[in-house]
Parts: C-alpha cells; sequence; structure tokens
C-alpha cells in the first residue's frame, strides 16, 4: 500500500531534532509521499532543502495569511526563484484566515491576489487556506480564476456543503485532515465526505497540528504516519476497502501535484532501521 500525505510542516522546528525518525516511521507504515508546505520565505527554504535530502518528500513554496503583514514584493520575487526547484510541486499555503487575524484582511486579500498572479505565472497548483472569511475567499477566486479551471486544493476542509461545491465547480480537490476522526468537531466533515467524488478528495495531516483520534491520546505533536489513521477512518465512513481507497487517493495527489517521474535529488538519504 502506497499513502500519500499531501499537506505536512515538517518544516517546522518542532521536527528539528528528530526529523529522520519522522520520515523513516512514516516510511515504515508506507506513508512514501510528503508533500512539505511553505509558509514563509524561511520554512520554505526549509521545505525545499528536506525535500531535495529524502525520497518521497516534495515542497511548496507560498506565504501564509498569518504572515500576510511581513510580506514583500521581494519575498514574492524570492518565492518564485525558489519554485525553479524541481522538488516544488506546488504554490502555497495561501489564502485568507479572518479567524485569528494576525494580519489585516485587506493586507491578507492583497497579498493573497498576487500568489494567485504568481502560481498562475509560474504554472504551479495552488495550497489553498481559508478560515472564517465569509465568502471573501470564493469571491477572490471567482474574480481571479472565473471559469477557467485550475489545479489547488482546499487545505484541511471544514467548511459548509455549499462552500464545497463551489470550490468543486472550480476544479479543486478537497483535503481531509484529522478533524475527519473527532467525534463532535468532525461531525459535519463526516456527513460530507460522501458528496466528494473520490477523484477530488486527498489526505492530510497538517503535521504537527490536528492530531487525528486515537493518536492524539498518545501525543500532541502530529506526524506523516498518522495520515494512515485518516485514511482508515476515511475507507470507514465510505465503506470502501481502505487498500484500494489508498491507491485512488495517491493518483489523486499525483495529479493534483503534477507528479510522474522520481526526481534526483542532490544527496538522497537511504531509509534504513
Amino acid at each position: 500500500m502506497k499513502i500519500f500525505d499531501s499537506h505536512c510542516h515538517l518544516n517546522l522546528n518542532t521536527y528539528k531534532k528528530d526529523l529522520r525518525a519522522v520520515i523513516h516511521r512514516a516510511h515504515a507504515a508506507d506513508v512514501t509521499g510528503m508533500m512539505i508546505v511553505g509558509i514563509t520565505v524561511e520554512e520554505s527554504r526549509q521545505a525545499i532543502a528536506i525535500a531535495k535530502k529524502f525520497p518521497g518528500c516534495y515542497a511548496s513554496v507560498g506565504m501564509h495569511p498569518h504572515d500576510a503583514s511581513a510580506c514583500t514584493e521581494e519575498d514574492l520575487q524570492i518565492l518564485k526563484e525558489l519554485a525553479q526547484a524541481p522538488v516544488v510541486k506546488a504554490w502555497g499555503e495561501a489564502g485568507l484566515d479572518f479567524n485569528r487575524m494576525h494580519s489585516p484582511r485587506d493586507v491578507q486579500e492583497k497579498w493573497f491576489i498576487r500568489q494567485l498572479e504568481t502560481a498562475d505565472e509560474l504554472e504551479l497548483p495552488l495550497i489553498f487556506h481559508e478560515r472564517d472569511s465569509e465568502g471573501r475567499f470564493l469571491e477572490i477566486l471567482s474574480a481571479h480564476y472565473g471559469s477557467q479551471q485550475r489545479l489547488g486544493v482546499v487545505h484541511c476542509f471544514s467548511g459548509s456543503a455549499a462552500e464545497m461545491t463551489a470550490y468543486l465547480k472550480m476544479g479543486f480537490y478537497i483535503g481531509i485532515t484529522g478533524i475527519l476522526t473527532m467525534k463532535t468537531r468532525g461531525e459535519t466533515l463526516r456527513s460530507l465526505i460522501g458528496q466528494i467524488p473520490l477523484d477530488r478528495m486527498v489526505i492530510e495531516t497538517d503535521a504537527p497540528f490536528l492530531t487525528p483520534a486515537p493518536d492524539k491520546n498518545h501525543t500532541r505533536r502530529n506526524e506523516p504516519v498518522f495520515v494512515r489513521t485518516v485514511l482508515y477512518k476515511l475507507a470507514e465512513v465510505l465503506d470502501r476497502d481502505p487498500e484500494a481507497l489508498a491507491d485512488t487517493l495517491w493518483e489523486n495527489t499525483c495529479q493534483l501535484y503534477q507528479i510522474s517521474e522520481p526526481i534526483n535529488r542532490d544527496s538522497p538519504e537511504e531509509l534504513v532501521s
């Protein structure tokens, strides 16, 4: 079985001391594909460095809406240059977050639009972040993407049926996290799962966040290995064979990120016991 964690943050400091062990645990559990997501210039650099070193790892570059206040045109230019690395397969995580408001709305919107334009220029799939944007996220996508369908994924989907339908009409994939496993918080998501076409969903951990149940009873830090728990819960909800579902999700993720051939890495590291 091959399992792809379509969104994780192994470039954060929480993995600094045991990154190799984290990736080894994932590989040992059949999680042999991992997208390491950039959320600032520096963390995009780190994502690329990790992806160059470890087999099965890929990277994205981008600026998270939380950090929009610090973004500059120079940063976008640096990210564009970083995106030339063969291991970079997506742009993002980019979008709007009107929940925590670490950056003002107008600033978030400005740099979201600029990142949409940049990703379009580079012909890279987009990894979207949306939280409590009250429809503004969809308004911006509609205005800047219109009827032209482009590859992208709504990461960590936890929205409404209407929002999900709109995303699917735009051609986007839906990212399913450990929220699916949570008794109360995941109730709405479980009720909507059956409405997502099988060929339009991917699974993710968002590690180190959103550790699925029951793994969160043993550790607060999420890891790519736990995407296997998301897979099995999804298979249960959909009444599908987990291995067959894993194959479908693997193909979906490779289609999303346009991954077809193995990457020649600078200094590939063998993961052996």
